[in-house]
């Protein structure tokens, strides 16, 4: 596991970004194989596609964003190279969010050869929250409240959707709609919550709603989800389950 000192973190709150985490800890049942460990036509397994493309978004800010990997316990490792060349922004894992009613379910297996339990994506969220309010509030380069009208920026291990282009769509709407805390994807009939941006002071509630024993990720977003229209290009690029959902995934990003 990767770790990083808070003193390390320098975060441009004028940015309203401040962190990423990609979700990486999903059972991949019918994918047969964990998705952050599938490779890229090029080589690269999917988890390094997005550690790095998150990096880029980091670096075309100017700003030392914290990219955390929320997989499960399962300790998936990132490309070191990637770490090298990019030391201004601390990669490091989390671990899920567990409420006092929910810790014994927690029993999860570091083997990828043993079932995969999972608490659902909200636990991850909730905890890379948590690590960003932990981070922001020992940095002294923020000495006052706005911070928490900054956002976390949220990747689900099942696109390809580069991340780069999903915060130049999504960021517009941060100041459209302040009653809405949270912003993703959205098609024609379904909306995207893994694909979109989280404002950290939703926070406690969202942590109230998992002490509660809910899991629902929609239930929970939908009367404080902004939706943001898909671009048509991306529609095949996300949301692949099986190793055929994943290859024409993959022929819809070459052909971007």
């Amino acid at each position: 596991m990767l770790e990083v000192a808070d003193s390390l973190i320098k975060i441009d709150k004028c940015n309203h970004l401040v962190g990423i985490v990609i979700l990486a800890g999903g059972a991949s049942k019918r994918m047969g194989t964990p998705k952050a460990e599938l490779i890229l036509p090029t080589g690269e397994c999917l988890l390094d596609y997005h550690v790095r493309q998150a990096l880029e978004l980091s670096a075309a800010m100017m700003s030392n964003l914290p990219i955390m990997i929320a997989d499960n316990g399962r300790n998936f490792t990132v490309n070191h190279d990637l770490i090298e060349k990019n030391p201004q922004s601390p990669i490091f894992h989390i671990a899920d969010y567990l409420s006092v009613n929910n810790i014994s379910s927690n029993e999860l297996s570091s083997s990828h050869n043993k079932p995969i339990e999972t608490g659902g994506a909200l636990v991850a969220i909730e905890a890379a929250l948590q690590s960003l309010k932990r981070l922001v509030s020992s940095n002294q380069l923020i000495k006052d409240a706005s911070w928490q009208q900054s956002w976390l920026l949220v990747i689900s291990c099942d696109s390809l959707i580069p991340v780069t282009d999903l915060w130049q769509k999504l960021q517009p709407y941060m100041t459209k709609n302040p009653d809405k805390t949270v912003i993703c994807l959205s098609d024609d009939s379904h909306l995207y919550p893994l694909l979109g941006l989280y404002r950290l002071d939703m926070e406690p509630d969202l942590k109230r709603y998992i002490d509660d024993e809910q899991r629902q990720v929609m239930k929970f977003i939908k009367p404080i989800v902004q939706p943001v229209a898909f671009v048509k290009k991306w529609q095949d690029l996300t949301n692949f389950n099986t190793p055929k959902d994943f290859a024409r995934a993959c022929l819809a990003l070459n052909n971007l």
